[in-house]
């Protein structure tokens, strides 16, 4: 037995059983190992941003970690930026990544980076194996890494010669280090954020939701504790993974747009944050503060995003003894026949949020990288089947249609749905490959507006003006436009194009009615 097999045999053992790969040279004894293992299912991505993106599709939904296989720096950092949106959800990930054996990293080859320096900034731990006999060992540290609440980036890489080495088949790498659970919140601070909501009524208050707060059953004891003590309930704009729909809990979004962020938290003059950070603006803008809640806004942590949120409400709930009340904002269950008849006419974001509310299957998981287009489906889709909501974390684009594929890998039984930008899903338009020859249950709605719509917009925030002829030309994707039936058929998914919402609402319940993959063009 080889130190990869070793590998292999270790993750299995761990329970970590997917790993999304795009191999090179230096990992092919890593890659004839999962040949050889049972356990172990293999999903080949066509660029390395896939690949992460995909993991941390599968742990938001799953709930615990698979592998990637990436070919040296290059390759690493080539998946960074999902990376990137991964630890910023606290997904956890074990990143395998090759390097040349240890005598010809010294040779200086054309491949030869600094594999640790370019982990690290993405990682929340990192480790090169050193020897054959310590591979094993150091993959179910990593296991355990990735599993440490609330879910963290492990990056082990594994020189060709640890690799290849031989290892004594009855040598004992022990039992897998201990996960320890999150962290509870302190007494104190659940006496604390009690005292604070409990004069909500006078000093008006918002619950402020993140983290595993935002599932079915930490948002109905957040509804509890609104019902019992008057206050208000939000969650953040970047959400890892909401569970939302008719009846759960409705937490609205905190907005992204600055203006619109500062109205709807000026009236507060306290925030209890559970899970969750104080609310700050995505980017400096010239004139606009960078914190969006009121300066004399007191804040109360009852317990941080790296705690157990969900256990701290539990036991805030108690404290209050709001038990017994039924959870307010609870999203009422609308049937079919009570929804009216289907928008119709030109396709507005108010129309497709409609039909989307409509449309979308019980128990679907939404990955939403929109951008513009979805800021306003919040309201319609809320008393849709139970469903979960899948948003970017990080803000860096091309994270919807990878992560889509993670989520239907972890899931096959769910349908799952991306709403997904052109540009944005121009960065890993790859996805539909793999989504093809995995056969996954994805339908991806893109929305083609033709531009960086989203620039457009900041363009002006920051103080750019109107952009000109140039600027203009910097922000549109047109000369050529794209054409994403095309695209989407080169590489093997069923797609369709619609132009107003009755063609767009067909298309759509076409596609969730059946499974397989499917694609829809909306031309805005």
């Amino acid at each position: 037995m080889n130190g990869a097999e070793s590998l292999v045999r270790a993750l299995v053992a761990d329970g970590v059983d997917v790993c999304f790969t795009n191999p090179g040279t230096s990992e092919m004894h890593f890659v004839s190992a999962l040949d050889r293992v049972p356990g172990m299912r293999c999903v080949l991505g066509l660029f390395e941003g896939v690949v992460t993106g995909a993991a941390d599709g599968y742990w938001r939904i799953a709930d615990r970690p698979a592998s990637t296989l990436l070919h040296l720096g290059p390759g690493l950092a080539n998946g960074l930026a999902n990376l990137h949106n991964a630890k910023k959800a606290h997904s956890g990930i074990v990143n395998i990544v090759g390097e040349h054996g240890s005598a010809h990293v010294a040779l200086d080859a054309p491949l030869t980076s600094d594999i640790e320096g370019i982990a690290r900034p993405m990682s929340n731990w990192v480790r090169t194996s050193r020897s054959a006999s310590d591979v094993a060992r150091d993959g179910r540290h990593a296991v355990a890494q990735a599993r440490r609440a609330p879910g963290h980036i492990a990056t082990l890489i594994l020189p060709a010669d640890t690799a290849w080495g031989e290892v004594d088949p009855a040598a004992q790498v022990g039992a897998p280090p201990e996960v320890a659970p999150a962290s509870a919140a302190s007494p104190d601070a659940v006496v604390r954020a009690a005292r604070a909501l409990a004069s909500a009524r006078e000093v008006p208050t918002l619950l402020l939701v993140g983290g595993n707060a935002l599932r079915e059953g930490a948002l109905a004891n957040a509804g509890r504790i609104a019902a019992a003590t008057g206050c208000r309930l939000m969650s953040e704009f970047a959400a890892g993974r909401v569970q939302r729909g008719a009846g759960r809990v409705v937490a609205p979004r905190v907005p992204y747009v600055v203006e619109a962020a500062l109205e709807a938290l000026a009236p507060f003059r306290r925030i209890v944050l559970a899970g969750a950070r104080v609310p700050v603006a995505f980017f400096a803008y010239p004139g606009k503060p960078g914190r969006l809640v009121a300066p004399d806004c007191e804040i109360v942590t009852l317990a941080d995003f790296d705690q157990d949120p969900a256990g701290a409400l539990d036991a805030l709930v108690r404290e209050l003894g709001a038990q017994a009340h039924a959870p307010a904002g609870v999203a009422e269950r609308v049937p079919r026949d009570r929804r009216g008849a289907l928008p119709t006419g030109a396709v507005t974001p108010e129309g497709v949020g409609h039909v989307l509310g409509a449309l979308l299957p019980e128990n679907a998981i939404v990955v939403d990288e929109a951008v513009t287009s979805s800021r306003g489906f919040g309201p319609p889709t809320a008393t849709a089947g139970p469903h979960d909501w899948l948003t970017s974390t990080g803000g860096s684009i091309g994270f919807g249609l990878p992560t889509a594929t993670g989520a239907a890998i972890a899931a096959p039984e769910r349908k799952v749905l991306a709403l997904e930008g052109d540009g944005s899903a121009m960065y890993t338009l790859q996805s539909l490959w793999t989504i093809a020859r995995e056969s996954l249950d994805v339908c991806a709605v893109i929305f083609a507006n033709r531009a960086y719509r989203i620039l457009h917009g900041e363009f002006v925030a920051v103080g750019g003006g109107q952009p000109g002829p140039r600027a203009t030309d910097m922000l549109s994707l047109d000369r050529p436009a794209l054409d994403w039936v095309a695209l989407a058929r080169g590489m093997g998914v069923e797609a369709s194009q619609a132009t107003d919402l009755e063609s767009f609402a067909t298309q759509l319940a076409r596609a969730m009615s059946r499974r397989g993959p499917a694609l829809i063009e909306l031309v805005l």
